[in-house]
């Protein structure tokens, strides 16, 4: 059984996942964010094997390079956005002084593909390529259990007015996969509420 924990961290109010399965001195994060110290003291004494991030916009990647250090552990992220960890103008953080200073860090170790599946935690990641919000974004599903990113939210989507972003990439990415998911899967995005597929299949008024 996969263990979820959700911190909410950042100015934006980023979904960082704390994921634990049989073993719980072994884990995986999905998306550390900006301002994660509530997150770095649940993990002290916890064996990190990877940070997983559904995206490189800065809200999910500010605390990639704390936890990285501090844990050894190396980071996944999709081809298409490889060099977005080091440049802030791409990740966005140059772009809003406002919410966050400049943001950069290492390149990730591994790069992620659709179709890949990550054997982690005792349990499999299958990673489906889903763009729109960004050309690398990517969800993760394991069991029933989908990590959606920026993509799809509780009634809403993923905005398509950033750098590399749009708007029929992003409803081809909900419709002609995260769609194709059973009713039942629980959907954890990368902002707000979680949700199940079944309901925003029925109720979501951007994907109607």
């Amino acid at each position: 059984m996969l263990n979820i924990q959700t911190f909410s961290l950042g100015p934006l109010q980023t979904n960082a996942y704390l994921l634990t399965g049989e073993d719980p001195g072994r884990a995986v994060i999905i998306d550390p964010g900006m301002n994660p110290g509530a997150l770095i003291k649940k993990i002290e004494p916890l064996e990190i094997e990877a940070i997983l991030l559904t995206h490189a916009h800065f809200d999910h990647m500010g605390g990639v390079e704390e936890i990285r250090k501090l844990k050894n552990c190396p980071v996944y992220l999709h081809d298409l956005e490889a060099d977005w960890l080091e440049n802030p103008k791409l990740n966005g953080s140059l772009n809003w002084p406002q919410v966050s200073p400049p943001l950069a860090t290492a390149p990730a170790e591994y790069a992620l593909e659709e179709g890949q599946k990550l054997e982690l935690i005792g349990h499999s990641f299958k990673v489906y390529h889903t763009p729109g919000h960004s050309p690398g974004s990517v969800s993760f599903l394991c069991g029933d259990d989908l990590f959606s990113g920026d993509v799809l939210f509780k009634l809403g989507v993923g905005r398509t007015d950033l750098y590399g972003g749009r708007e029929r990439d992003l409803l081809d990415s909900i419709h002609n996969k995260l769609f194709t998911f059973k009713d039942e899967v629980k959907v954890y995005p990368g902002h707000g509420p979680k949700t199940t597929i079944g309901y925003e299949r029925a109720h979501n008024p951007y994907v109607s």
